[in-house]
């Protein structure tokens, strides 16, 4: 294999581990731009792995012939539903109940992780051997909806044009994340409730709304990252072990990409390639290990140097991870 087909197949699978980490940090950055830190996120994604398989694994045994558009909407939905009701017991936890959201997002991490583990074992006894789907409902989730004449153009075809319905959705995602943030007032808003809440409730702003919504939303799309981690990565096949460390990097993510949604697309097929380094450029003298903390190094690094510089655009909302009282205000 020439050092070019190395490196177009690195970017290949790079791109396809990142799309879960795409909109697992996409649903985080939503969340984080409204003060509140979630780090219920590896549960969160286990939750909709789980719930996101289990319903399109019993829309095929139900329908016998299932519609393929009609699959993947429900994996979607499921998903979505899973980590939207996750995020609203964090959220009313965090924002009503004013529970420090540290501990409130590591025990939704390690309770969501148990629920995800729990329903794809059950799945598992009830069919009686491994929860998979059939190989013409894997095709429907891993194809590109590109024509296939795309895909062949020399080099570039298959980055380009050869992904899954998943990681084009997912830059789609990010584009309309950037233009609401930025450009709407409903994103300044929230942006506001973020960095100042007792302004922001000053202004007459609903600081409470917004926490929830951005909340349970962003839960719901990192959710989707798990299902997109199952139907992709995973090949269609429930695997407890299977989405281990994948929100955690989602959430290292958030910090890498400095709380940007564009970012978080280049950021993700970064961390994708730092993922799956060990196993596509092996060196023998290098453990396993140390590839997998790769991620994690890079983002520590970035934190550091984003300090340095005290660029206000670089830093975390200022009221990040804080429980806001308004008879203090």
């Amino acid at each position: 294999m020439s050092f070019l087909n190395l490196i177009l197949n690195l970017v290949i699978a790079a791109i396809t581990f990142g799309t879960a980490l795409l909109f697992g940090t996409l649903g985080e950055i939503l969340t984080e731009k409204s003060g509140n830190l979630n780090l219920g996120v590896e549960g969160i994604m286990f939750m909709g792995g789980a719930f996101g398989l289990g319903g399109v694994f019993y829309y095929e045994q139900l329908a016998g012939t299932p519609n393929g558009f009609l699959a993947v909407l429900i994996a979607l939905l499921c998903a979505f539903l899973a980590g939207a009701l996750a995020s609203l017991i964090f959220s009313f936890l965090t924002t009503t109940l004013r529970a420090n959201q540290n501990v409130t997002g590591l025990a939704l991490a390690i309770f969501g992780t148990g629920v995800g583990q729990f329903v794809g074992e059950m799945m598992r006894v009830k069919a009686g051997g491994y929860v998979s789907l059939s190989n013409a409902m894997k095709d429907v989730f891993t194809m590109s909806p590109f024509p296939a004449f795309l895909k062949d153009i020399p080099y570039v075809g298959s980055v380009l044009f050869g992904n899954s319905h998943f990681f084009y959705l997912g830059i789609l995602l990010a584009i309309v994340m950037h233009l609401f943030l930025k450009k709407s007032r409903k994103g300044l808003y929230l942006r506001a409730v973020g960095e100042n809440p007792a302004t922001a409730d000053s202004a007459g702003i609903n600081v409470t709304r917004y926490k929830y919504l951005a909340t349970i939303i962003g839960g719901g799309i990192s959710a989707i990252g798990g299902v997109v981690y199952i139907t992709t990565t995973a090949g269609c096949t429930w695997n407890n072990e299977g989405l281990s460390g994948v929100g955690w990097l989602a959430v290292a993510l958030v910090i890498f990409c400095l709380w940007r949604p564009l970012s978080a697309i280049w950021g993700s097929v970064l961390f994708g390639a730092l993922m799956i380094l060990y196993m596509r450029l092996q060196l023998s003298f290098i453990p396993t290990e140390l590839y997998k903390i790769l991620p994690y190094v890079v983002t520590v690094i970035v934190l550091i140097i984003s300090s340095l510089r005290n660029n206000k655009e670089k830093q975390p909302p200022e009221a990040l991870g804080l429980a806001y009282f308004r008879e203090d205000r």
